[in-house]
């Protein structure tokens, strides 16, 4: 099947409300054009050369998504475009986002990452490192940062059940951190949990946003 239909076919199988990152790291500009001409909008890369390269030359209405670890040295490079930054693991990070948008005169959304899964390979803050955070207050300070959600990542194993506890702990994180510290945030609604194995899981644990690569793209060489 060829992109756009691959695209279409994912975009069909989601719930009205949940929008779709194609996560497109690694993948030619070509291919991005071919999605981009079926109606995509929003791409997600993970690389900050690759990801500025793919700006330089692709439509400028396209929203980018940073959806990879970031180093605090990499963020002045894409704050003058990125549209949101999803895997914020430190405030730290936050602080230097907040900095380089100001810089630019913008207001950067972002997403608190949660490490949920069983992996010491994955980023993000502990629920309770999460909740210290929120709790110690400085982020109210930091005007050029919008948070505007979570996103987590599930556990890489074949374990359905696993996969959906640990997405359905995130949902339940995410009621708590509206109720306690953005109840009056409309703007605090994002659910970003799902990938090409796992969506159907994510959208079953209300999920907001999925990042599919591999069943819009294929494989990467």
């Amino acid at each position: 099947m060829s992109i756009s239909q691959n695209l279409q076919r994912v975009s069909q199988s989601l719930p009205k409300g949940v929008r779709l990152v194609a996560v497109s790291k690694f993948h030619p500009e070509e291919e991005l054009m071919e999605a981009y001409e079926a109606g995509q909008r929003i791409f997600g890369e993970s690389h900050e050369q690759e990801l500025s390269r793919k700006v330089q030359v692709l439509p400028k209405d396209i929203r980018w998504h940073f959806i990879g670890h970031l180093q605090t040295n990499k963020v002045r490079f894409i704050a003058p475009y990125i549209t949101m930054i999803e895997a914020v693991d430190s405030l730290k990070l936050l602080r230097e986002i907040n900095k380089q948008a100001a810089r630019h005169e913008r207001v950067i959304d972002v997403l608190l990452e949660l490490h949920i899964a069983q992996e010491a390979s994955k980023y993000g803050f502990t629920l309770d490192a999460c909740r210290q955070m929120l709790d110690e207050g400085e982020w109210r300070e930091l005007r050029n940062v919008r948070i505007c959600g979570l996103m987590m990542m599930a556990s890489n194993v074949d374990d359905d059940s696993q996969i959906r506890r640990e997405m359905m702990t995130a949902a339940d994180f995410f009621d708590e951190v509206k109720e306690r510290w953005f109840a009056d945030a409309d703007y605090f609604c994002e659910r970003s949990w799902g990938m090409s194995d796992d969506y159907p899981i994510a959208l079953e644990c209300r999920s907001t946003m999925v990042r599919v690569g591999t069943l819009i793209f294929g494989r990467r060489v």
